[in-house]
């Protein structure tokens, strides 16, 4: 059994010691040169990556805010962009029905061609609010492959804002005040009436991991065993500052506004299926949830795929920190499938210390200091960060992804997350020695999370290569929000 003590058997003080001692001080975010990986019990023989066959698949999605293009505010567009996908879906699912079965991506080569023919393709839904579109990927099996698709569904969501008139931003709250509309659903009305102010406040746009599992007892095994270090992931991929014309003091003040529903947060050690759905049907018997869809725990297990899905993250302004932080959850939930496998129980936690992380990294981010996942004392960020990447090496290197995500980390911490960006361009732009930050300044920062959200994207004519987005509003009794 782990116990929140320092692994090393030592105080606090000395493992923080020993850890600059092991891999130098790195505060600043810059990796020293490391060592060639050392042997882990964990680490297990398999067929090689690049034949895709001991590699878990995953996706994600993704809420993006439609917001006008001159004042920032968000517009509720979500109805019109969706209704205008009906007849062009209907024309390419007949195109790809035509298709042969060995159909594929050139650009591609990790498309499956099963998956092409049958339509597997990223998606685009409406959400709980009318000014904001969700996106999703298809399973993909390749950091590169799942970058394609995270930009190709942000390519089409904004060409279909672009017809209206509109732009897309990876922002998780907005940062211009303004009033927000429900999408006409039964299920989205019953929620307002029953949740009031929560729910009619609750603009928020969030980053959602999903990683293959083969059952549902290996998916409480990975609940277990990942529930310790998932704020790290909220402090990488912080990118809400202000809300609604305020700046809050919170670098994710999503995951404050978020963690207001009844259900929401970190999760007890559930320690088999049974328990896992004991917990959820004690939950819904409450009367206090409509429904099992509203289960919102940091991660849980998917109701309609076979998944591991951790909810922590804001959107990310960039679409390359989000394949990250995807890359470090599929390993996250490898590893923890191997710790299982080789007798390592999961660390006991409280649950109360778990609120402690999320809101400490809510309110920091990377800027200070955070909870160090081993002895839950403050640690600066980057030797957390730089810790989480250390524990997950072994499975990383397995993969391929080792060096891109030591990569990727380090240049999140030179230059900061969206929020570092967000009050950047804020103060850039401000008339104001500080207080309320003024209109200007706030549109300015939608205009620069605009140009981020879609960097090197594929132009609005060329759509050949690009997944076709169908519109999967679902029936409200099904739906997950």
């Amino acid at each position: 059994m782990r116990a929140l003590a320092d692994p090393e058997g030592g105080d606090p003080a000395k493992c923080a010691r020993s850890r600059q001692e092991r891999t130098g001080s790195r505060s600043s975010g810059l990796r020293p040169p490391q060592p060639p990986p050392r042997p882990n019990p964990l680490f297990r023989p398999t067929t090689p990556v690049a034949h895709n066959c001991s590699v878990r698949t995953f996706g994600v999605e993704e809420e993006l805010l439609i917001v006008d293009p001159a004042s920032g505010e968000p517009l509720a567009l979500a109805d019109a962009l969706l209704a205008g996908f009906g007849a062009a879906d209907a024309e390419a699912a007949d195109a790809g029905a035509a298709e042969p079965a060995d159909t594929q991506d050139p650009e591609d080569p990790d498309t499956d061609a099963d998956e092409a023919h049958r339509g597997l393709r990223t998606g685009l839904s409406h959400e709980l609010k009318l000014e904001q579109l969700e996106t999703q990927t298809r399973p993909c099996r390749s950091h590169a492959e799942l970058l394609r698709q995270i930009r190709r569904g942000r390519t089409m969501a904004s060409d279909a804002a672009r017809s209206h008139g509109a732009r897309i931003a990876a922002l998780a709250t907005s940062p211009v005040d303004s009033a927000t509309h429900t999408t006409p659903d039964p299920r989205y009305a019953m929620m307002l009436e029953r949740f009031g102010i929560t729910a009619h406040e609750q603009l928020t746009c969030g980053f959602h991991v999903h990683t293959a599992i083969e059952s549902p007892e290996e998916g409480v095994v990975v609940l277990d065993h990942i529930r310790d270090k998932l704020a790290v992931l909220t402090a990488i991929s912080a990118n809400s500052p202000y809300w609604r014309g305020l700046a809050t003091g919170f670098e994710s003040y999503r995951t404050q506004a978020w963690n207001r529903w009844p259900s929401s947060g970190p999760s007890a050690v559930f320690g088999s299926l049974p328990n896992y759905r004991r917990v959820v049907s004690r939950l819904i018997d409450t009367g206090v949830l409509l429904d099992e869809g509203m289960i919102y725990f940091d991660a849980r297990l998917s109701r309609n795929n076979p998944t591991v899905e951790v909810r922590v993250a804001d959107v990310c302004l960039r679409s390359e920190d989000a394949a990250l932080i995807a890359v470090l959850v599929r390993a996250m939930v490898e590893t923890a499938v191997r710790e299982s496998a080789a007798g390592v129980e999961p660390a006991s936690v409280p649950t109360a210390l778990l609120r402690m992380a999320s809101w400490q990294a809510s309110n920091f981010g990377l800027r200070n200091d955070l909870l160090d996942f081993g002895t839950f004392r403050p640690v600066p960020a980057a030797d957390v960060v730089w810790s989480l990447v250390e524990y997950l090496e072994p499975v990383l290197a397995e993969q391929g992804e080792l060096d891109l995500a030591q990569a990727g980390v380090a240049e999140v911490l030179r230059r900061g997350n969206g929020a570092t960006e967000q009050r950047r361009i804020a103060s850039e732009q401000s008339e104001n020695d500080g207080g309320r930050p003024d209109p200007a300044a706030l549109a300015a920062v939608v205009r620069h999370a605009v140009r981020e959200t879609m960097p090197e994207a594929a132009p609005a004519s060329d759509t050949k290569s690009l997944p076709v987005l169908t519109w999967v509003r679902q029936d409200w009794r099904g739906a997950d929000i």
